[in-house]
């Protein structure tokens, strides 16, 4: 029997509060603009509140946002989500704004503990800084277009040799030994997205303005500028990570290369086609971690391997099984990909993924288990949901550094040397993911400092980022697939710019990893007293906790992937 997650008790906030009528939320943010804090009490009872009805509204929409992820063909959880994110939310952000200011202004603000609150107002300092009214409504109408690519994509099936299968559950035909199996399913999985080529690319070029539009009306260039300061990144700029991707390109793509041409030669082929790139060298049987008619095995093996890393890890998720709040099998009208979301009044973690019965699947659920140890630590620790959320780019070493410390571990799903070829895998995954994280992030940096540019322009330039960082593949006669292959991408339509965090986390994640091969009990210390920190420490202070550099330079970059060589034998 599943539990039900309890709320803490409201104190502020009526416990049968309709939500889904801002009419009866504005009387609370009202009450908060009204109430006075000139005293350190005061101030703090405030914060206190305006975290408790910012929790409990922060959970009704992302409750819808999974409804919705769930079931992308449901009409009522459709309208359910776009009802708040059109008729709720919009209306609370100029509030949310107002209470921004309202603490900044507050006579007591000196006397808030800088250790604990430091962090949080230097970020507000920067909302508040380009936060404009005008752009509430453009806000929302780019909900609305991301909305439709998730339709779009939740909609896509794929007809194969007499079966029906979504994008993800293909990803089992590419591990085939057999390469006109390979050959044919991949066909099949480019030519259903090159179906939605244009209404890709008309929902993206209806994005594009909104966005440039948002960022000309906060006093900015263009979105990049933008992109910065709601991020925060406050301790690197556009110019490091481009310096990052010129690393990528003179460390990691030789490696990869090297492992492209060893996989060649295993393979017996001149060139790797993009049909090869995922199966095994050896043309052993592809790694199956658990049958799709058995699914718990999924959840039941990952939580060994939490167990085997530390008994409180897996007592953590054991709270996701408890409360429900796992989704994990792929099946139609789902959307793809997979994510972690706070239940911020609840004070649980939620993962939402695509399982199709292959190695990611084990990979993905270790990714987002530790995202949701990193949630719980913070959220334990810390009343205030403001106070909750590390920098992204510090949420990812969260979750990479679990793939890697559970990859010592997958003989709990694998028998022989089985074990050994899926943590190979992964790390061979590793080096081919730099270039193509930096594929992805150098070609936003065009998009958005070159508005105005045409479709054929943007498909050029993608090509050009594809031949500088994309390896030794043969795509000829596939052309157009390869052109298209960023619409793939969800985070170019959901998150500009939220992908070069995942680079600078995985040098970070490699870093801890390594040194918990000489010393796993003190990288593991390291890495839970790091994440529960939550939002009160900078990036680099938070790297620093963690035992490692808050550095993404070739200075960085060249001895990990010197190492992974060495681990690849390469």
């Amino acid at each position: 029997m599943v539990a039900t997650a309890t709320a803490l008790k409201r104190s502020f906030v009526p416990q049968a509060l309709d939500l889904t009528d801002f009419a009866n939320l504005q009387p609370l943010y009202q009450s908060l603009l009204d109430r006075p804090v000139n005293t350190q009490a005061e101030l703090e009872r405030w914060l206190t509140d305006f975290s408790e009805l910012s929790a409990v509204v922060d959970e009704f929409g992302s409750r819808r946002y999974i409804d919705k992820s769930c079931h992308t063909d449901d009409a009522k959880i459709q309208a359910a989500y776009l009802d708040f994110v059109q008729n709720v939310d919009p209306q609370i952000k100029p509030y949310y704004f107002r209470l921004q200011k309202k603490l900044l202004e507050s006579p007591a603000l000196s006397l808030l503990d800088p250790k604990r609150f430091g962090v949080l107002i230097r970020r507000w300092k920067e909302d508040v800084a380009v936060f404009r009214d005008q752009n509430v409504p453009l806000e929302t109408k780019i909900v609305q277009e991301v909305n439709e690519y998730d339709k779009l994509c939740g909609a896509m099936m794929i007809e194969f040799r007499g079966q029906t299968y979504t994008p993800q559950q293909m990803a089992r035909f590419f591990e085939d030994p057999n390469r006109p199996t390979r050959q044919a399913a991949w066909e099949a999985h480019a030519n259903r997205y090159l179906a939605n080529r244009d209404a890709f690319d008309d929902i993206f070029e209806r994005l594009l303005p909104l966005r440039q539009q948002i960022a000309q009306n906060a006093g900015l260039a263009n979105y990049r500028e933008y992109a910065w300061k709601i991020n925060k990144r406050f301790d690197y700029t556009p110019d490091d990570c481009l310096r990052f991707s010129d690393a990528i390109a003179q460390t990691c793509v030789p490696l990869m290369n090297r492992l492209y041409a060893r996989k060649a030669a295993d393979l017996g082929v001149a060139a790797l086609r993009p049909w090869d790139l995922d199966v095994d060298p050896k043309n052993s049987s592809p790694l199956r971690p658990f049958t799709q008619d058995q699914p718990s095995a999924l959840v039941d093996k990952t939580r060994e391997i939490f167990q085997r890393l530390s008994p409180a890890l897996a007592s953590d998720f054991d709270q996701l099984s408890a409360y429900g709040n796992l989704d994990l099998n792929s099946r139609k009208g789902k959307q793809p990909g997979g994510y972690q979301c706070a239940l911020e009044e609840s004070g649980q973690p939620f993962i939402f993924m695509n399982a199709a019965g292959v190695q990611r699947d084990v990979e993905t659920l270790l990714h987002e288990g530790g995202h949701a140890f990193h949630y719980l630590a913070a959220a334990n620790r810390e009343p205030l949901v403001f106070l909750r959320h590390a920098p992204m780019e510090f949420c990812e070493v969260a979750s990479m550094s679990m793939e890697l410390l559970g990859s010592d571990h997958l003989e709990v799903f694998y028998p022989g040397t089985d074990a050994r070829r899926a943590r190979d895998h992964l790390l061979e995954k590793i080096v081919r993911f730099l270039p193509w994280m930096t594929t992805i992030d150098s070609f936003q940096h065009w998009i958005y400092t070159n508005p105005g540019h045409t479709r054929a322009q943007r498909t050029a330039h993608w090509v050009a980022l594809m031949d500088r960082f994309g390896g030794n593949v043969d795509f000829r006669g596939y052309e157009p697939a390869r052109e298209a292959r960023w619409q793939e991408k969800l985070h170019l339509y959901h998150h500009p710019f939220y992908y070069i965090e995942y680079g600078i986390a995985q040098l970070g994640a490699l870093q801890l990893w390594m040194k918990s091969r000489h010393d796993m009990r003190q990288a593991l210390a390291n890495y839970r007293a790091a994440l529960a920190l939550g939002g009160k420490r900078s990036l680099p202070e938070l790297f620093n906790a963690a035992g490692i550099n808050f550095d993404f330079s070739e200075k960085t970059l060249r001895p990990l992937m010197d190492e992974l060589a060495e681990e690849l034998e390469l």
